[in-house]
């Protein structure tokens, strides 16, 4: 979603837009078809698509010295956090190390006085939190290894900034969601089996840890956060948050408040069911395999 909304918002601007495309036997352009010049030909305009992989460092390089850009944006990563317990190894390779890879193709390619570089930090990062409100100073405590990974690239990028002089910055974000969002993430799940129960096509859904809390903001905002920070005189790493928390639970209160429908909870733990006050009906039940194994 990040990308899409980056690239939109770079157009608007008047860039030329060039972005990195795994290769997919099915077509995995959704989010950026709307950006193309003629979108049923897929003919580029001014925004242009290669093919790469943040695994494949001699790709980069190349992309790199071919394009020549003024601004770098990472936004590449294996971003689901509970995924990412099952793919510890690849999320590290791609998240950690492919920000490495992207700072060292710079400075093959002998860019580092010509490039700013935006690297997608994360909240995650503070994970088990050691002060409220978080901030730019606050310690890193990672609960993930997502978390884990986005720490390396963290710590590699400020690296590059001191040793080479690279202007390069972290936007450390917090949750930021819209109806651009992946479908197995928490936000499009609720509100797609809302909507789903609305027109009679689901009964009843699963959630993990109802009582979860995040930040929660719009991705169209935080790309506009993105582009700022790289417009500073002095590369600076800064927290994006709306600054307010609220609870899964209260996300899907919401949701169905949205379609006319009061939801009562019921039982505890695992056993909880939340229940349509109006038709007596369970439309959510608590599902252990969603919870993770550390919570942030």
């Amino acid at each position: 979603q990040d990308g899409s909304y980056l690239a939109e918002f770079l157009l608007e601007k008047g860039y030329e837009v060039h972005g990195i495309v795994r290769r997919s036997s099915s077509f995995n352009t959704g989010r950026i078809e709307h950006l193309y010049k003629n979108p049923q030909a897929h003919i580029e305009g001014n925004m242009k698509l290669h093919y790469g992989d943040l695994t494949d460092s001699t790709c980069l390089v190349k992309i790199i010295n071919e394009v020549k850009p003024t601004e770098i944006y990472n936004l590449g990563a294996q971003s689901h956090v509970k995924i990412s317990f099952d793919l510890a190894e690849y999320t590290a390779d791609v998240d950690g190390v492919g920000t490495l890879r992207l700072l060292d193709a710079i400075k093959t390619c002998g860019l580092i006085n010509a490039v700013k570089f935006y690297q997608a930090s994360t909240s995650e990062l503070f994970g088990k939190v050691q002060e409220i409100p978080q901030k730019e100073t606050t310690p890193f405590y990672p609960r993930s290894p997502y978390g884990a990974a986005k720490l390396y690239a963290y710590w590699i990028v400020v690296n590059f900034r001191e040793a080479y002089n690279l202007f390069a910055v972290n936007g450390i974000l917090f949750n930021h969601e819209s109806p651009r969002r992946g479908a197995n993430f928490v936000t499009r799940k609720i509100s797609r089996s809302v909507a789903k129960i609305h027109l009679g096509q689901l009964d009843c859904f699963s959630l993990g840890n109802l009582d979860a809390k995040r930040d929660w903001g719009h991705a169209r905002d935080y790309v506009e956060a993105m582009w700022l920070m790289l417009q500073t005189d002095e590369p600076e790493d800064f927290v994006i948050a709306t600054g307010e928390v609220h609870s899964v639970r209260e996300f899907v209160e919401k949701s169905f408040k949205h379609i006319g429908k009061t939801i009562v909870w019921e039982g505890k733990n695992e056993n909880e069911v939340g229940r349509c006050k109006e038709t007596g009906k369970i439309h959510v039940t608590v599902n252990h395999k969603y919870y993770r194994p550390t919570e942030v």
